[in-house]
């Protein structure tokens, strides 16, 4: 049987201000390919995604591949704080029960299920972002998020894979994407990750 794995999550999944290799997740990929791996690695990233757009997208993308492993890198986005609304774009709670369905879908197709938790950003750039000034991204939140996230998979027994501490300020293109330097730090924490689980 061919293993595909099928890589969930928004901008930083997708690849954003990875210049080089177009992102942690094409650099699995190409990684794979160049070691004639058997296995095909779908990015499915969307840029601005959270919980809730996942949601509304993974069956359809996730029948039409039919993985035998799943990657979930998502939260960052629900966890911004909206300052006019003094509220964060997904609750903690909601965010909770988002994953749980997530899981739960995902159950449908493999009991191969790995999420990273959220990183940390350089906060004086994300406090508010340039490209949405209500938008403050902060490490306290992001830690809120990413302990949910353990909590979550590790009572479904999924695999969780922290990268909280992973990048050092100087590994962000904007303070909150990774640069190809932070891509890259990302790629060998998953592509160690699946070899020494024997995942691939």
């Amino acid at each position: 049987m061919d293993k595909t794995i099928c890589i969930f999550g928004a901008s930083s999944t997708w690849g954003a201000r990875d210049y080089e290799k177009s992102g942690w997740a094409n650099r699995l990929r190409l990684f794979l390919d160049s070691k004639n791996y058997d296995v095909f690695s779908y990015n499915l990233g969307v840029s601005g995604d959270t919980t809730n757009e996942l949601l509304k997208r993974f069956d359809v993308e996730a029948e039409a591949r039919q993985p035998t492993t799943i990657i979930f890198s998502i939260g960052d986005n629900d966890s911004i704080h909206i300052k006019s609304q003094n509220k964060n774009m997904v609750s903690l709670q909601q965010f909770e029960k988002n994953l749980q369905k997530l899981i739960d879908k995902a159950k449908k197709f493999t009991n191969i299920i790995i999420f990273l938790g959220c990183k940390k950003v350089d906060e004086p750039k994300t406090t508010p972002v340039p490209w949405g000034t209500d938008y403050y991204y902060t490490n306290q939140n992001l830690s809120l998020y990413n302990q949910k996230i353990k909590e979550v998979a590790e009572k479904n027994k999924c695999y969780f894979l922290e990268v909280f501490d992973l990048l050092k300020n100087e590994d962000f293109e904007d303070g909150l994407h990774p640069n190809s330097k932070g891509h890259q730090k990302i790629f060998l924490k998953v592509k160690d990750f699946l070899l020494d689980k024997k995942l691939l």
